[in-house]
């Protein structure tokens, strides 16, 4: 079994006066720096899928990955399936670039609840619902996934249960937190520097 993971930095940030997200500072860091350093301990590779200057991440030491025709987070799952598929990977787990608090068995979880799943999709989850972007896909779904996409859907829950997607459920409803405003950002300071 060979895991690529990859984050999905392709968020606008309009609420956020329209920055680019990833570079967000958060704790004296990039935003998604806190992402790859909860994310690459548990996967074989990372990726980074988003468009426009890949060298805005040449710091990172991750392959940017830009979308072959933007449809928001699954044209990122498929550039990291396609990519994957190439690199002989078997899995791909996706995580959007505003979630700096995943948890450290995110990817072991999804494993399991995969076991259950009958084409091998899982889904992160929590108390307070599905987080369908923070999920494990299988590669062989890179030709389904296009086809689902060339559609003109793209939304990332109705793929999933189209595919049958099982449930990685996790206890704490902070972990997938997604941080779209000044004051998410303010509160994932406080935590941090609360931790530190």
């Amino acid at each position: 079994m060979r895991i690529f993971g990859v984050i999905l930095a392709g968020g606008q940030g309009r609420r956020l006066g329209g920055a680019d997200k990833a570079l967000i500072p958060l704790a004296g860091r990039p935003l998604i720096a806190h992402v790859l350093d909860r994310l690459e301990p548990q996967v074989d590779r990372v990726l980074i899928s988003a468009n426009g200057d890949p060298s805005r991440f040449t710091g990172f030491g991750c392959r940017v990955l830009p979308d072959a025709r933007p449809q928001g987070p699954l044209s990122g799952v498929l550039a990291a399936l396609t990519l994957a598929v190439e690199m002989e990977a078997t899995h791909v787990v996706s995580t959007p670039v505003d979630t700096p608090f995943l948890p450290g068995d995110l990817v072991p979880q999804l494993l399991l609840a995969a076991e259950g799943a009958p084409e091998g999709v899982a889904l992160a989850s929590d108390a307070t619902g599905d987080h369908p972007a923070t999920a494990l896909w299988p590669v062989g779904l890179a030709p389904a996934l296009a086809d689902f996409l060339a559609t003109g859907e793209a939304r990332v829950l109705r793929f999933a249960e189209a595919h049958r997607a099982g449930r990685a459920r996790f206890p704490d409803p902070g972990a997938f937190r997604n941080l779209n405003t000044p004051e998410d950002l303010s509160a994932a300071e406080a935590l941090i520097r609360g931790a530190a």
